[in-house]
């Protein structure tokens, strides 16, 4: 922050776009909005973690009716977009909000049952909502969540269209399960996780039914998921090969590289000189976890079990398991945090090209360092899996 002070939008961060400047230029090219808004809500809900036990909660909905569509699309298809056109589209969405007690979910007054019912569509649900003043504000970024416009406080919210909730999850969530096991049986049941981080934020999973704050919700999810199919990758077996995939989307370079053996899998994250959070200078950082799976918290937040999922996923489709490296590269083209669900998907990219296959483990560690930018010994004496020198096999440092 002491540097963007004294920069002032002069570039001295080296960044190509100034996140600051950005704020106040798209803000700039919205209508000037009054009391009521109505639009298509994509669906999403916010409810956020200030104040925790009493959060606010409300519907996001787009201010220009153009971009109803274009905010429904999914996040696979966001990727196809440059960071740029991301922001410029969630410029336009009103954060709209209430009070409320995390514990009203299960006896929801009439604004949270709207919201709830929102959340629950897995299509576009027309929405009106009446604030009690102008929604105002600037473009908010986040790493956790995804950019969002103005914010105003709901006087009264109505639904114009009927929302539509596919059968399968109308079952799952009417059920009286717990949280943990209505997520397992709705991604079974092929709910993308991003939906089911929406129900459980807005209080509709679990025996006993809250609120979850978004970012909390998230994570919550994804590693849900991804502790699901850890199970299931656990009792397949082990690769056979060296198997290194790779690609990049909005700045978010992935070389992850399978190796014969147990389970295991390690996370180094890359922020170099002039990407968001990097504060002028190249930053690395490092976690991990064997079968056992994670203890605590990963200190690389979100992006840790984001990333995890997409690997799970990869391993479970090729119904084998393997020790894994993974090493996550941000650019400076990722000028501004659009959120966790980048990592996830831009994982899930790299994940679903064909891989190179190797015999030999150093082979395929010199075609990874080839496909980083960041000189081989930065990176690799952060990992807890190779330590700088060449192994074996990952699995063996587990």
């Amino acid at each position: 922050m002491d540097q963007c002070i004294l920069c002032k939008g002069r570039g001295f961060c080296g960044r190509p776009v100034c996140p600051i400047l950005r704020r106040f230029k798209e803000i700039s090219n919205l209508p000037r909005l009054g009391k009521s808004v109505e639009g298509y809500s994509p669906p999403e809900v916010f409810v956020g973690r200030q104040g925790y036990p009493v959060v606010s909660a409300g519907p996001m909905i787009p201010i220009q009716q153009d971009m109803d569509l274009q905010l429904h699309r999914n996040c696979s298809d966001l990727l196809e977009m440059d960071v740029g056109e991301i922001v410029a589209l969630r410029s336009s969405v009103v954060r709209s909000s209430t009070k409320v007690g995390v514990k009203e979910a299960k006896s929801p007054g009439k604004i949270l049952q709207k919201a709830q019912e929102i959340a629950m569509s897995s299509a576009p649900v027309g929405t009106e909502v009446t604030f009690v003043k102008p929604p105002r504000g600037v473009l908010r970024f986040d790493g956790m969540l995804m950019p969002s416009g103005p914010t105003g406080t709901l006087d009264d919210l109505e639904i114009t269209t009927n929302p539509v909730v596919p059968r399968k999850v109308d079952r799952i969530l009417e059920d009286d399960l717990k949280a943990v096991q209505a997520a397992h049986e709705l991604y079974t049941s092929g709910v993308d996780v991003g939906d089911i981080s929406r129900f459980l934020s807005l209080g509709l999973l679990g025996k006993k039914r809250k609120l979850v704050p978004t970012r909390w919700s998230i994570t919550a999810s994804d590693d849900m998921a991804g502790k699901l199919l850890t199970g299931e990758v656990l009792e397949m077996p082990s690769v056979n090969e060296y198997l290194l995939y790779s690609g990049e989307r909005l700045g978010n370079r992935f070389a992850v590289l399978i190796a014969p053996g147990a389970y295991s899998y390690e996370l180094i994250e890359i922020w170099l000189s002039g990407s968001v959070w990097s504060s002028g200078k190249t930053r690395i950082g490092a976690d991990g976890e064997g079968p056992g799976g994670k203890k605590g918290y990963s200190h690389l937040a979100g992006g840790y079990y984001a990333a995890r999922l997409a690997l799970l996923e990869r391993l479970a489709a090729m119904k084998r398991q393997g020790s894994v490296l993974m090493v996550r590269e941000i650019s400076e083209s990722y000028w501004a945090p659009l959120g966790v669900w980048v990592v996830r998907e831009a994982a899930r990219a790299a994940l679903a090209e064909a891989p190179m296959r190797f015999e030999r483990m150093e082979e395929a560690l010199l075609e990874m360092e080839m496909r980083l930018r960041t000189p081989p010994g930065e990176w690799k004496a952060k990992s807890g899996t190779i330590g700088g020198a060449t192994q074996v096999t990952l699995a063996s440092f587990f």
